[in-house]
């Protein structure tokens, strides 16, 4: 786990030119990608956080409530950044090497097969990288109690078929996959990295990318991408350039939050929104920023007065009308915390009402105290939402990124029956706007179609690709970093088959 090849940003020198590729983010997809891309060309990845290695928080599972409840951690150091859309949604971004897959409660289940036929993706070559990627990352659970419990449940009440335990997606029953093996350890998309030629990859830690180069314009000629300017720790700037621009390329992985902020800030966008901003525009790409979602959810808890096993998310339901039914359990009192402010309308959330709340539960009594601890939760996540909404550039300096304006829940509508049955629509779709929460599955912002073409190319630029969430029209599976990390680890090899072809 504790590559040599891991550095800190730093070290690098002023000037480094003699990079193919130069990947920004090396989160889910950003690691396989460079693993892959490593075997035949030089590789620099750009991580703005630290490694998962040696952290106890990451790499337990019994310390999952403790890593995801950081909410005023917005350092350096601290894996996980806090943050809160325009509309008050509490969320969470991930700041550490292996990206989400670091901070996650680790579900692992692929994409269904008619995700990738809508994709247009290659089905032999996206079978073969899903199992590139579980022969080190993925493990079947061993349930107990809770999640029995639930599983036989949701096959009572019409859940069905029991597909019994698969990565694969369909309707019914399962239990899926785990990151988590069965000593509780996690296994991120970082350790993909093995699989990295050690001679041909630098992975730069604590690098903080401020923009992307791109060559002196020429006339009638798409812009491109030439290099990078970042950051260390100890702010000093640092220039990272592609050695061979007619054929190497910059990659963006920084997800669905960081991939179009970087464009934008980088002068890839809007005009309308980035001149105001005094920001040069390279190539006016009206959809950048559009079309982002976020899966809303919504949770029930179920206090026990003796206890659970701890487990994350190992059972799922996934129904007819739209919504995956998800658990886990005694993960102590903060999943109760997490969501303590649910009956609190977005608008009117706050971290200091958050720590409030908070506050307040580490004052009730040790049995109530002990009994949210051992709590099971059962969430139900909307598959496809008809929401979406738009990232804005909110600071010029991307350096923390501490607003994200974009609407989390502007378009309701009725899914499965209405409980209790008095409710009108009316009132339901108010109540879902006031204790809306995340799922921590936002994604969109560079869409295939729409900022990306089909081999996820910036559409108008030379040498720009953006390769993970930020990419996609819905979210791929229960869970999508099954499928991040699968497609980074499959472009890679169609770049790689890319290079042959024209070698």
């Amino acid at each position: 786990g504790d590559y040599p090849f891991l550095k800190n940003a730093s070290a690098a020198p002023p000037v480094a030119t003699d990079f193919d590729y130069i990947i920004v983010g090396g989160g889910t997809a950003g690691c396989p990608l460079a693993a892959t891309l490593s075997l035949n060309y030089s590789v620099l990845l750009l991580e703005r956080g630290n490694t998962p290695y040696g952290n106890p928080d990451i790499e337990s599972a019994a310390n999952f409530g403790k890593l995801i409840s950081n909410i005023q951690g917005n350092t350096w150091f601290s894996p996980v950044q806090s943050f809160q859309s325009q509309d008050g949604v509490f969320n969470r971004r991930a700041r550490v090497l292996g990206g989400g897959s670091s901070i996650n409660a680790g579900f692992y289940s692929r994409a269904s097969d008619d995700y990738v036929s809508r994709a247009g993706w290659d089905a032999g070559m996206v079978a073969s990288a899903y199992e590139w990627v579980e022969s080190v990352v993925a493990f079947f659970p061993r349930l107990q109690q809770w999640q029995t419990a639930v599983r036989d449940a949701l096959l009572e009440v019409g859940v069905g078929p029991d597909n019994g335990r698969t990565y694969k997606h369909a309707s019914g029953t399962k239990v899926g996959g785990s990151i988590f093996d069965e000593a509780g350890k996690r296994h991120t998309a970082a350790d993909l990295l093995q699989f990295a030629n050690p001679n041909n990859i630098t992975v730069l830690l604590f690098a903080n990318v401020h923009r992307i180069l791109f060559a002196p314009p020429v006339p009638r000629s798409p812009p491109r991408a030439i290099g990078t300017v970042f950051s260390d720790s100890l702010g000093i700037r640092h220039l990272a350039m592609l050695r061979e621009p007619l054929k190497s390329q910059i990659l963006l992985a920084a997800g669905a939050i960081g991939s179009p902020h970087f464009l934008m800030l980088s002068g890839v966008g809007d005009v309308d929104i980035l001149e105001p901003y005094r920001v040069p525009v390279v190539l006016n790409s009206s959809s950048v920023g559009k079309g982002m979602t976020d899966n809303p959810a919504n949770s029930m808890y179920v206090p026990s007065r003796i206890p659970v096993e701890i487990s994350l998310m190992q059972t799922v339901g996934i129904t007819d009308f739209g919504g995956f039914i998800e658990t886990s359990s005694g993960i102590r009192a903060v999943l109760f915390q997490l969501e303590s402010l649910v009956t609190t309308p977005p608008s009117l959330r706050s971290k200091n009402l958050l720590l409030k709340n908070i506050e307040e539960l580490r004052n009730l009594p040790l049995e109530t105290q002990r009994m949210l601890g051992q709590a099971g939760v059962i969430f139900q996540k909307v598959d496809v939402p008809a929401s979406t909404g738009t990232l804005k550039i909110c600071i010029h300096a991307p350096k923390l990124h501490e607003c994200f304006p974009y609407s989390a829940l502007n378009n309701t509508k009725l899914i499965g029956n209405v409980m209790p049955s008095e409710q009108d629509v009316k009132t339901l779709s108010e109540w879902c706007r006031n204790t809306v929460t995340t799922i921590w599955q936002y994604h969109g912002g560079c869409q295939v179609g729409r900022v990306v073409d089909a081999e996820y190319r910036v559409i108008g630029a030379h040498g720009l690709r953006v390769i993970d969430g930020s990419t996609f029209n819905s979210s791929p599976g229960t869970n999508p970093q099954a499928t991040v990390m699968m497609l980074g680890r499959y472009m890679g090899v169609k770049i790689l088959q890319e290079r042959q072809l024209a070698a």
